[in-house]
Parts: C-alpha cells; sequence; structure tokens
C-alpha cells in the first residue's frame, strides 16, 4: 500500500483545498495522512484521513516553535510511519517540514513534492523581502523532489533562478475548482433571492462581493475606497471572509459613510450563491497565487475586477474581467462603473470566465497529481 503525508500550517487549508486528494488517493487504495497544528481538533479532517498529526508551529515565521518543536515532531512521525510521499503546502509548512527532514531524507526512501501557492518573491515585492524569500526557496530546493507551481510566471522564476532542475518543476492551473458545484446551473435563484432578502436588497439594487480574508496584503481598505469613490447609492457591497482587519473595516466603512450599503457577512458556505447574486466578485491583492475566489466566480460565471499581478491576470487577462494597477483606487472604481453600466458585455465575460476554467477542473488536478505521484514512485 503506497502511503501519503500531507502537510500544512493550519487545518483551514486542508479544509479549503485538499480534501478531494485525500478522497481520491484513499479510494485508490492508499494510506493518506495529514498534518497541521491543532488538526485533531478539526472534525472534517479527522473524517477525510486515516490518521491526523499535531504539530506545533504557526504562520507567524519568526515564532520560535516553527524550529525549537516542530522539526522533532515531524522526524519522529515520518521515522515510524515510512511514508512514500510527503506532499508540503503554504510557505512555513513547507520549509520547516522540509528541512526537518533533509537528513532522514539521506537514509530514508521519501519523495518531497512541494506546491508553491505563489513565491513569495514577486515583481511588486520590496527588494530585501524578495531577496530573502529567495535565497530560502533555494536553500529549500535540494531537500525537494518536485516542485510544483500554480501559475507560470513562478514556474519561469523557478526555472530561471534555478531552485530546483527544470524536468523537477511542474505546472499545474492551481489546485482546482470543482466545476459541478460551482456552476450557475447549481445554484437557484430562489437561493439568489434569499441572500439578497437577507442583505435587505431590493430589486433596483446591485451587489459586488469580495470573497477574503481582512489581512494587510489583500488590501481590504482599497475594496471599501474604491466602493466609496464609486458613490452610487442603489449599489452595495458584501465582504465574506474574516480576519485580523476586520475591526478596522467596520470603521473605515463608517468613516467613509458607506457603512448602510456594505455587508460583512464573516465566514461562509454559500460563496457560490453570494456569487450568483452578485454583477462582479472584487479582489484588491498586492499577492497571489492563484486566487481560489477568481476561479470561483469566473466557474459560476461572474466576472472579476482584480489587482494586475502575478496569477490574476493570468486568470483574467483573456477577457474575463478588468484588471487594475495595485493600490490604484481610481482605476478600481472606473471599472465597477464600466461592469455596472454595461451588463450585456459583463454576461459575455462571464461566458468566457465558464470556458476559461475548463483548464482548471478539479478532477483535471487531481489527474495531473496521479501522474507526478507516479513518477515519484513508480508501481
Amino acid at each position: 500500500m503506497n502511503s501519503l503525508l500531507i502537510v500544512t500550517t493550519i487545518p483551514a487549508t486542508i479544509r479549503a483545498f485538499l480534501l478531494p486528494f485525500a478522497d481520491r488517493f484513499r479510494a485508490a487504495g492508499w494510506r493518506v495522512d495529514a498534518m497541521a497544528c491543532g488538526i485533531s481538533d478539526n472534525a472534517e479532517c479527522l473524517q477525510a484521513f486515516d490518521r491526523v498529526w499535531d504539530v506545533e508551529w504557526s504562520r507567524n515565521p519568526l515564532d520560535p516553535r516553527n524550529f525549537l518543536v516542530a522539526p522533532r515532531v515531524i522526524r519522529e512521525v515520518v521515522k515510524t510511519e515510512q511514508y512514500d510521499i510527503i506532499h508540503v503546502h503554504t510557505p512555513v509548512a513547507a520549509f520547516v517540514a522540509r528541512y526537518a527532514l533533509k537528513d532522514l531524507k539521506k537514509q530514508r526512501k521519501f519523495q518531497v513534492i512541494y506546491t508553491a501557492h505563489g513565491f513569495h518573491f514577486h515583481p511588486l515585492g520590496k527588494p530585501l523581502k524578495n531577496a530573502v524569500f529567495l535565497n530560502l526557496e533555494k536553500l529549500a530546493g535540494p531537500w525537494t523532489d518536485y516542485l510544483v507551481t500554480i501559475n507560470r510566471e513562478d514556474e519561469s522564476a523557478a526555472k530561471r533562478y534555478e531552485i530546483l532542475p527544470p524536468e523537477k518543476v511542474r505546472y499545474m492551473p492551481g489546485i482546482g475548482v470543482d466545476l459541478d458545484r460551482y456552476s450557475p446551473d447549481a445554484v437557484s435563484e430562489a437561493d439568489v433571492e434569499q441572500v439578497r432578502h437577507e442583505m435587505g436588497l431590493n430589486g433596483e439594487n446591485q451587489l459586488f462581493l469580495s470573497a477574503m480574508e481582512f489581512i494587510p496584503r489583500k488590501h481590504p481598505q482599497d475594496v471599501l475606497k474604491a466602493f466609496a469613490k464609486l458613490a452610487r447609492s442603489n449599489v452595495h457591497l458584501a465582504f465574506a471572509g474574516d480576519g485580523p482587519m476586520l475591526a478596522q473595516m467596520h470603521q473605515l466603512a463608517s468613516d467613509l459613510d458607506v457603512k448602510n450599503q456594505v455587508h460583512f457577512l464573516g465566514n461562509r458556505r454559500d460563496i457560490p450563491t453570494l456569487m450568483r447574486a452578485s454583477v462582479a466578485t472584487l479582489l484588491a491583492s498586492e499577492q497571489e497565487g492563484l486566487p481560489r475566489s477568481i476561479m470561483e466566480s469566473l466557474s459560476l460565471e461572474i466576472p472579476a475586477i482584480a489587482t494586475k499581478i502575478r496569477g490574476t491576470q493570468e486568470l483574467l487577462e483573456s477577457g474575463c474581467g478588468l484588471l487594475f494597477e495595485v493600490g490604484d483606487i481610481d482605476g478600481f472604481a472606473k471599472a465597477m462603473a464600466w461592469m455596472l453600466d454595461r451588463p450585456e458585455e459583463v454576461r459575455e465575460m462571464g461566458k468566457r470566465g465558464r470556458e476559461r476554467m475548463a483548464a482548471c477542473d478539479l478532477q483535471q488536478i487531481i489527474k495531473m497529481h496521479e501522474e507526478l505521484y507516479a513518477e515519484a514512485v513508480p508501481i
């Protein structure tokens, strides 16, 4: 029986992106385990995996637990369980796990696969920060058997900087989107009317949606500022998500005098319905890998307005939405106005978006993982 260990910093990443992979490989006869901080308290993960392993670390790269506690736990688990493949995701977990296993790898036959969900060095990054993260990626390269990049820009960078040999770098268009769940046909008009009613919207009101975590690199303040600049009293904005900047955004909505048009919905499980209720999905990030919210929106035939950055640009440049420069509030507001004033063109954008997502279908991405795993661990 082949065995796989999936490693992330927190279980939320597994719940959001990786459960279908666990299901597929377990169904194929693999033993599939997972490791993350606090995962033993997560009911979905307990059900989805053969076994789960807790490890004390955090998304803060400066947290001392990341190197004082976590490496020992990782080595002990891997020594005992003798996995064939260890697939690491998210920056801290990926680096710490590879560091922990670099010497053990010389003694044991296992393959380490690293999926980079967007390198932390990128064209818009600060030079010093870029240099630090690039050198960390190059340092960890020799501890890695295969590197998966989820956008073409990262694929090119990995080869240009020789993080791994070119034949060990694999491109996959994201982590996959379920085209059956995120389909216009899967969302009823009654469901759309229900969420509109929840927000107190009438037939004259139009809605924009921003589904994201409230953290600095997502620039939620830019979404609010552009919406305020739009200055249309019949248009509303909904945020789906949570995060450390949430209280600050509530205050900013009040300061900008748009709080009666802005809805903070928290974490939601009805994202497809919220997207179908919207004119467009909004994203103002300065850094992404291949943003899942944009992929989901396009799958639902809802175009997006987003920043002209790596990954996002790759999704939208074929006419599936509008792009603006990071921090360009005027350009962002004008893009929203364009969408509101051209409903027919927006519908055509949405149809192109659904067509664009065919290459990102979850089943296709799972198949690419099956092919990679077969190469890494020949039967």
